[in-house]
């Protein structure tokens, strides 16, 4: 009895497993002949995405980057000459305002030295026009002085008589 019911119970089982068997097959992965075919598909479609999509589209990608390498490097050579160019206007432009205010001291000092000319030629001008009216004042008042004696002389003269006459 022992061995019918094991009979029974490893029929069950096997019954049960081939049920399963069959509700299993028909699935994604069989692994039958049908799964080569399916690879190959895949293969034959992974080839022509390749040759129709993905190579023209990595040739433009490439391009693209080649495009923008040689872009940075353009744009990095000329902001290196710009930098360049800068520091070199940078310098003649202090090299420029350094002479302008060497001329602009020396232009100061030439008009400093020039108005102390022009001060001390007046000066001297103004001591002569000076020293010239002084010695005509000099004259002048010799002049008077002769003049005034004459007319003294002369009144004392009249003076004189008149005070002999009486």
């Amino acid at each position: 009895m022992l061995e019918k019911q094991m009979i029974y119970l490893f029929s069950s089982i096997l019954l049960t497993a081939e049920s399963l068997d069959d509700s299993v097959k028909g699935g994604l992965f069989d692994f039958n002949a049908t799964l080569p075919l399916m690879v190959l598909q895949f293969l034959i479609l992974m080839l022509f995405l390749n040759f129709i999509f993905y190579k023209p589209i990595m040739k433009v990608l490439d391009q693209r980057d080649d495009d923008i390498r040689t872009a940075l490097t353009i744009a990095s050579s000329n902001l290196l000459e710009a930098n360049s160019l800068a520091s070199s206007y940078e310098s003649q432009l202090a090299e420029a305002r350094k002479n302008a205010q060497i001329k602009i001291e020396k232009a100061k000092k030439e008009a400093q030295k020039l108005i102390a000319d022009q001060l001390q030629l007046a000066q001297k001008e103004a001591e002569g026009l000076i020293a010239e009216a002084s010695n005509q004042l000099e004259l002048q008042k010799k002049e008077a002085l002769k003049s005034l004696e004459s007319h003294v002389d002369t009144l004392s003269e009249r003076i004189k008589a008149k005070l002999l006459i009486f």
